[in-house]
């Protein structure tokens, strides 16, 4: 006896339930339900046109997918483990309502191309989603910024204090960073925006099908040049896990600085409330836990990314079920980028800047060091002797615990008689920042471009 699977013809025995389920896939891939209906109608359509299914056929199962469809959408469809992928059931739902003329929508396809189809327009839809994300925290960092271009604080390198910056100026890196980001998943969408249907299962088919149409009426700009590439490439997925993760590692980083700023050692910012928590047992806590969420969920992005990888590395073509793994940590990632996106730009647009700690934060410190260094070499004094003069009178400050503009002119001649009373005003943290004017640096018309020039990018 042949099994009631819908391609069990030539197989006399049927699989144990649990081998069933091992095997099947729609406990994650009906996410693409709508995107399999669509490809469907797509198809039937296309038969209908070229003459391949009769019109009268083709008019009943485009009735009947359309019913299917408005089901979906009201929540009224159930699928089965039995019937193991989505695309099995869509078309076994689709052939109790109308019959065996179902079966013909299947006519010069294949499941490999129509998961590949699926897949592409699954994400097809979604990565327009995550730019727009992009850009309004793009938006909120423009704003913040622009807000905050005369706020100083420490720059850091080695997290140690470096050079006093705009607070302005540390925002729009992370502007850059997004920037980039929104460019590497608009170039994923030139990827994803090809259509993999008609290619069959692997050698595409003898019947006169027009992959133009199907590819129009779905919305793709193009086909596959090759039926072996579309079957069996996943480019455009490991790019989107790619670009995901380094999208994360940018929010994480942002995400580890906020937790730092708003500590009780720094109290450069506050979280509102919003998105905050408190402890179970210490009543003072304020717990920075989205940020900290957002900062761990990014691994969970990167073991999605080298899981398709691993996948992907060994496959010969064309298709192999090792790529029913392909889905799951896409979706997954959607599900976790989203979110993620949404709560940074809620506690971003609403956290509490403390600009006085911030600068004051400068005027406690040696990071006013490389302003004398750069004062003494506009003097004439080579830069490297500059420095090691400097470093004696940071050494010396250590000892007497006295910060450069608390020295003495007469300390300070000491170590080099080019040193007048106008280092005073250099030695101000603001006035250090303010000046540096050359190009993409933290002086505030500098920064002010910057911002000028990032809102001409989110108008465009």
């Amino acid at each position: 006896m042949a099994t009631k699977k819908l391609w069990g013809g030539r197989f006399q025995e049927q699989a144990a339930a649990w081998v069933d389920a091992f095997g099947a896939s729609i406990s994650f891939d009906q996410l693409m339900a709508e995107e399999d209906i669509e490809g469907s109608l797509a198809h039937v359509k296309m038969l209908q046109k070229t003459g391949i299914v009769p019109s009268d056929d083709c008019d009943q199962i485009i009735a009947g997918l359309e019913g299917i469809q408005k089901d979906l959408e009201a929540g009224k469809l159930t699928f089965t483990v039995e019937n193991e992928d989505i695309h099995m059931n869509i078309e076994s739902i689709l052939t109790d309502r109308i019959g065996p003329v179902a079966g013909k929508l299947h006519t010069a396809r294949s499941r490999n191309d129509q998961v590949a189809t699926d897949f592409h327009l699954y994400l097809k839809k979604r990565l327009p989603k995550i730019i727009d994300e992009i850009t309004t925290v793009q938006k909120t960092l423009i704003s913040l910024a622009e807000k905050n271009v005369e706020t100083i604080m420490p720059g850091y390198t080695h997290l140690q204090h470096a050079q006093p910056i705009s607070y302005g100026h540390y925002l729009m890196a992370y502007y850059q960073m997004f920037k980039r980001d929104k460019e590497r998943f608009t170039f994923n969408e030139v990827h994803t925006d090809i259509s993999p249907l008609g290619a069959a299962a692997l050698a595409g088919t003898t019947f006169p099908i027009d992959r133009q149409m199907t590819a129009k009426t779905l919305g793709f700009s193009k086909v596959y040049a090759n039926s072996l590439d579309a079957v069996s490439d996943r480019d455009f997925a490991v790019e989107f896990l790619s670009n995901s993760s380094i999208l994360m590692m940018h929010l994480s980083r942002f995400c580890e600085e906020l937790s730092m700023w708003v500590s009780h050692e720094f109290q450069y910012l506050e979280l509102s409330d919003a998105y905050t928590t408190g402890s179970s047992i210490m009543p003072q806590k304020k717990n920075p836990d989205m940020a900290e969420l957002i900062r761990g969920k990014s691994g969970r992005v990167y073991g999605h990314l080298m899981g398709l990888l691993a996948t992907m590395k060994s496959l010969p073509l064309a298709y192999n079920k090792d790529l029913q793994e392909d889905k799951e940590g896409v979706f997954d990632t959607v599900k976790t980028l989203l979110p993620a996106l949404r709560v940074f730009n809620g506690m971003l647009s609403t956290v509490t800047v403390k600009a006085d700690n911030m600068k004051a934060a400068t005027e406690n410190d040696f990071s006013n060091a490389t302003e004398l260094a750069d004062y003494l070499a506009t003097k004439g004094v080579p830069f490297r002797e500059a420095h090691g003069i400097v470093g004696q009178l940071v050494l010396k400050g250590i000892q007497t615990h006295q910060n450069l503009q608390d020295m003495s002119l007469s300390e300070l001649k000491k170590a080099s008689p080019k040193i007048e009373e106008d280092v005073y005003n250099d030695l101000q943290s603001e006035v250090a920042v303010e000046r540096r004017h050359s190009e993409g640096g933290t002086g505030f018309d500098q920064v002010r471009k910057q911002i000028e020039q990032a809102k001409k990018e989110i108008d465009d």
